[in-house]
């Protein structure tokens, strides 16, 4: 799952950063207001945790502008403690939760996980067959058999998944799971693909995870 953290207070962002990092989330981050709601507007992201006050347009106004624009988004609110008006105007606004600083990280990715289930519909795990992923529990199962995972192995697995049959090159893997610029000399997405395969494929009649040449990897057969 992909956050965008809106955060000009960088010691604060790098905190958030880290904390849903070890979580398994995927993690950009942006300092000023102007820059957030071009990036949201362009971008797919899972979720957005969004402080009020910022250089440039303020949380608020993004807020705002997002929810003229229809975009479903969730967005986490970040505020200073006792701004009730602040609350108050941001759930009006569209927002799907808040938090007063200062907060604690493990409920921040609590809260988190439930907009983005709330958002999805309560769809929170994804089929490949018989293959399962589950998200909000971050356990997959072959069948009956629990497949354990490091967070790598599943962010990259969760991006498989989650469009079966489509085929996903190194750079975007690297993007999505390691989220930085992919080194064309490294073998990294290789690597995993090959620790995953094994976890997911050996020993089952049916391999799901496929290479396709001069592409990249999919899972699943194309649709």
């Amino acid at each position: 799952m992909r956050v965008l953290v809106v955060e000009d207070e960088k010691k604060i962002a790098l905190l958030i950063q880290r904390g849903l990092r070890e979580c398994g989330f995927a993690v950009d981050m942006v300092h000023h207001g102007d820059q957030a709601l071009e990036i949201i507007l362009d971008h797919r992201f899972d979720a957005v945790v969004l402080d009020v006050m910022l250089p440039g347009r303020d949380g608020l106004s993004i807020l705002r502008a997002l929810r003229q624009k229809c975009h479903a988004v969730p967005v986490i609110i970040l505020t200073a403690r006792g701004e009730i008006s602040e609350k108050v105007e941001g759930l009006d606004l569209g927002a799907d939760d808040y938090l007063a600083k200062p907060f604690s990280i493990e409920e921040l990715i609590a809260r988190l996980r439930a907009v983005i289930r709330r958002r999805s519909g309560e769809i929170v795990s994804y089929r490949v067959q018989d293959l399962k992923l589950d998200v909000a529990t971050r356990v997959a199962r072959r069948g009956t058999r629990r497949i354990d995972l490091t967070t790598r192995e599943f962010g990259l697995l969760e991006c498989l998944m989650r469009f079966p049959g489509r085929v996903f090159s190194r750079t975007q893997l690297c993007q999505h799971v390691w989220e930085y610029q992919f080194d064309p000399e490294s073998n990294l997405v290789d690597v995993y693909i090959q620790r995953l395969r094994r976890k997911v494929d050996d020993g089952e009649p049916s391999k799901l995870i496929q290479t396709v040449r001069g592409a990249g990897y999919r899972i699943g057969d194309p649709t």
